[in-house]
């Protein structure tokens, strides 16, 4: 049967946790193989394996307590092997990899950042900094509103300006984070986001990380934030090359 692989850590690692709930319906139990230093914390997997909700929460329930004994490298969702030697071949032959990261990710937990503007008050502060926005605005006001060709120029300076506003404050976000934290991985942007920062923090410095998205929040009123974490370091595994 294809086996499902969770994470994997040192074959010394205090609290792996068996006595989880695995993906399935019903639930596969979860199970280590050991290869020398490494196991891999694994279950049986389905052949019709999906994201669904309850599979997503089982393997972020099996990742959260293992992580409570000590480090994990999380795998993500919808990590499959064909059986049991398949995995145990790639904790063999990647073993000083794996043993690294380890070591690097000790202590250490991600925080996913993910920020957008507000946006009536992004548009106030367009206007405010905006000389020939705030000029045109008031000439098609004084026109009774302007014509069809006037409307889409102030249409495309406003969005032209936000855009401007959206990558400047992504740039200063991740440049007032990143001297709290130990790394940082940009993730993939999406609709809705200006910037999807994931932050690798000292678990005994997460106090200092959250006091500087505090700072942030004050200073940039417009900007919404919404903090994830303590997670699992997925953006910190690095895979073997």
């Amino acid at each position: 049967m294809t086996t499902y692989v969770y994470g994997i850590a040192h074959a010394s690692h205090p609290s792996l946790p068996l006595d989880a709930d695995g993906i399935g319906e019903p639930p596969y139990p979860v199970r280590t193989l050991q290869v020398e230093d490494l196991v891999a914390i694994v279950s049986d997997a389905p052949d019709d394996l999906r994201p669904k909700r309850r599979d997503l929460l089982a393997h972020q329930d099996v990742l959260a307590k293992a992580g409570e004994g000590g480090v994990v490298l999380p795998m993500r969702f919808g990590n499959l092997a064909p059986n049991d030697e398949a995995v145990a071949a790639v904790l063999a032959e990647h073993a000083a990899h794996y043993l690294q990261r380890l070591q690097q990710l000790d202590g250490m937990a991600e925080y996913n950042i993910k920020a957008s503007h507000q946006e009536e008050a992004v548009l106030r502060l367009v206007m405010a900094q905006n000389d020939d926005i705030r000029t045109l605005v008031e000439e098609t006001r004084q026109a009774g509103g302007g014509s069809q060709e006037e409307k889409l120029e102030l249409g495309e300076m406003v969005a032209a300006a936000i855009q401007a506003l959206e990558d400047h404050d992504a740039a200063r976000l991740q440049q007032e984070l990143e001297p709290a934290a130990a790394a940082v991985s940009v993730g993939q942007q999406s609709t809705g986001w200006l910037a999807n920062l994931s932050f690798l923090v000292e678990r005994d410095k997460v106090d200092r990380f959250l006091a500087a998205v505090d700072k942030v929040r004050q200073e940039y009123p417009h900007l919404e934030l919404r903090v994830h974490g303590p997670l699992p370091p997925y953006s910190f595994v690095q895979p073997p090359t």
